[in-house]
């Protein structure tokens, strides 16, 4: 049955959000599977998305904080093709790539995108480096990666190894142009969200949350060194096996 949404469960999701945006594992499918394994009740359609505007608008101040915003031109370019895709397929999406299978399915083939893109790539390009053409790669990138689950900074970082950029290069490439991807989306749903807001009781779940998750990621902020992308792929991985195990004893 749909439930509420608890102070203290919105302080644990936000907490697990924050971090998670800095690493390419897909914090939205964490905070999807997590609660399922923990065994907390769905919540209803209406409220997940709600609360996932919530954090979304707490990591983004953490993030404003941390990651360098992009040159205009750049970011443009990265931004545009995900903004369009986001617009015309998100009914689609949440019709027929909802549910944990096929998040899970999208962790796992995140996960094989990203180890084949850094396994093959030998170019050792700077971010400073990053041209018109490699902005509108990225923001294809972006556009693929709205099926739950895949990744926007995974299957960035794929595409910038695959253009020949080095593995920090990479990383850093990923996180700065998906700054006006997420401002832009936590906008477009918070303004839907002010048209028909929750009640009062879980108002204060939404707050709570959304200050974990901009503290979280602020406390994360270590996390920007981190250039590993072998133990992501497979934590991934054991995320969707768990998540599948779990669908399936029901």
């Amino acid at each position: 049955m749909p439930r509420e949404l608890t102070v203290s469960q919105a302080v644990a999701l936000g907490a697990l959000h924050g971090p998670a945006e800095l690493l390419p594992v897909s914090s939205s499918a964490h905070v999807a599977l997590v609660p399922e394994l923990l065994g907390w009740p769905a919540l209803s359609p209406e409220l997940e998305k709600a609360f996932e505007v919530a954090l979304h608008a707490g990591t983004l101040g953490g993030l404003a904080v941390l990651v360098p915003w992009p040159s205009l031109p750049l970011a443009l370019l990265a931004t545009a093709p995900g903004a369009v895709a986001g617009l015309a397929l998100e009914k689609p999406i949440e019709r027929w790539l909802g549910g944990p299978r096929a998040t899970a399915a999208g962790l796992v083939a995140g996960s094989a995108v990203m180890l084949l893109a850094d396994r093959r790539a030998t170019g050792e390009r700077v971010a400073s480096d990053a041209t018109i053409g490699d902005a509108l790669v990225l923001g294809a990138a972006q556009a693929c990666a709205l099926w739950p689950g895949v990744s926007r900074l995974g299957l960035t970082l794929a595409a910038a190894r695959a253009r020949g950029f080095s593995r920090p290069a990479a990383f850093e490439l990923a996180r700065t142009v998906g700054l006006p991807v997420v401002a832009g989306a936590t906008a477009l749903k918070g303004v839907r969200l002010a048209q028909s807001p929750p009640p009062p009781p879980v108002r204060r779940a939404f707050a709570a949350g959304m200050v974990a998750a901009c503290a979280s990621t602020l406390a994360a902020a270590p996390l920007r060194r981190v250039t590993a992308v072998a133990p992501w792929a497979a934590e991934r991985v054991v995320l969707a096996a768990l998540a599948v195990r779990r669908s399936s004893a029901r």
